[in-house]
């Protein structure tokens, strides 16, 4: 057989040749074709069920409410944080540490009425209060405390209650 377009001259098999491959490569085609059906497909059914009961413009209104969201949580999260280290510091200048001893003051009295009690800060700053109870009366003095030391001379049951408010342990002598 001879091309009149192209002056060649074919022969059966030549022919049968070509148009096998002609007919691989449609196969290939064909095949690239159902494959991309099939995902643009599924792409198809997640925009529809992302879409379902929203328009284009609702949902723009919805993403952008949701970010408005977002900044506000930024901006209240930045306003805890603050108010969080305000707490901190404003504790530091607090009673965080208390001690306490119950005594008799008076051999003539019983029942533990008077006692000490230690109120100290993070610094162990702070104060002791001595209320001795006594048939006359009661009578209460305060003592300040810096640094866990008192300028005043402590007495044994102020100091014991200085102790366990710094959370010392003294061991008595028996």
């Amino acid at each position: 057989m001879i091309s009149e377009f192209l002056h060649l001259e074919f022969t059966a098999d030549d022919f049968l040749l070509t148009f096998a491959i002609m007919a691989g490569v449609m196969l290939i085609l064909l095949i690239l074709v159902i494959v991309n059906m099939v995902k643009t497909s599924k792409i198809k059914k997640k925009y529809e069920s992302f879409m379902v009961g929203k328009d284009a413009k609702s949902l723009e209104e919805n993403l952008i409410k949701r970010i408005h969201q977002v900044e506000d949580l930024l901006v209240s999260e930045k306003r805890n944080e603050e108010n969080i280290e305000k707490i901190f510091n404003n504790l530091k200048f607090t009673f965080q540490k208390v001690g306490m001893v119950k005594y008799d003051a008076f051999n003539e009295m019983g029942g533990k009425l008077s006692f000490s009690l230690a109120l100290l800060d993070q610094k162990n700053d702070g104060f002791i209060i001595n209320a001795m109870h006594s048939r006359e009366g009661c009578y209460t003095y305060i003592k300040e405390i810096i640094d866990g030391n008192s300028v005043i001379v402590l007495a044994e049951e102020e100091k014991e209650a200085l102790n366990i408010a710094m959370g010392v342990s003294e061991k008595k002598p028996e």
